[in-house]
């Protein structure tokens, strides 16, 4: 597979939904899913492997990325109340951090692919990117005067979460691209006598 057809528009996603249809809040109740379990799989196998490989932020930027900007603010915002109220992960005091990344990333993700022509490895970037910008400004409102250096926080995640952040603009771009020509051929199929 190139890189143009990874940066290639695809004409089924985003699949957009309004907050008024039903099948916004299916689709978002599955990935939320998907969100809390995937990285507590991962924290079973090593207490660092969720910090290291972002499952919930994958799930979260695909949510974003496939079904617009609605479901990517939805599973960011309730991906990280869910899995604390289950399982204490992540933990209290970096949960106000998860909630507002994971919020501006489902939000990112699903306008962006919408605003660059539906190029997914670029919306993907520049979901990451901003998420963490405004991750590291909302840190700095939240945490002023305390003891707590948002910067310092912020590289950090980083550097522990590169190997996460790699697989992101691998296999975001990769799913969606899969996920496009299956549906184009699902379609093909039902349109045929």
């Amino acid at each position: 597979m190139s890189t143009s057809q990874i940066s290639a528009k695809t004409a089924v996603f985003p699949y957009e939904l309004t907050f008024t249809n039903k099948k916004l809040y299916a689709f978002v109740a599955i990935f939320v899913a998907l969100a809390v379990a995937i990285p507590w799989l991962f924290h079973m196998v090593h207490p660092m492997a969720g910090p290291t490989f972002l499952p919930m932020f994958f799930f979260i930027l695909l949510a974003g990325i496939l079904f617009g900007w609605r479901a990517g603010i939805l599973v960011g915002m309730l991906t990280p109340l869910v899995s604390y109220s289950i399982c204490g992960m992540p933990v209290i005091a970096i949960l106000p951090r998860i909630l507002i990344e994971g919020t501006i990333y489902g939000l990112v993700a699903g306008l962006l692919y919408e605003k660059l022509g539906r190029r997914v490895l670029w919306a993907t970037i520049g979901a990451i990117i901003l998420g963490r910008v405004a991750t590291i400004l909302a840190m700095f409102i939240i945490y002023s005067g305390a003891a707590i250096n948002p910067m310092a926080m912020a590289w950090n995640a980083a550097k522990v979460g590169w190997p996460g952040i790699a697989v992101q603009i691998i296999l975001l771009p990769l799913i969606a691209i899969f996920l496009e020509r299956t549906i184009s051929r699902i379609r093909e199929t039902d349109e045929r006598p």
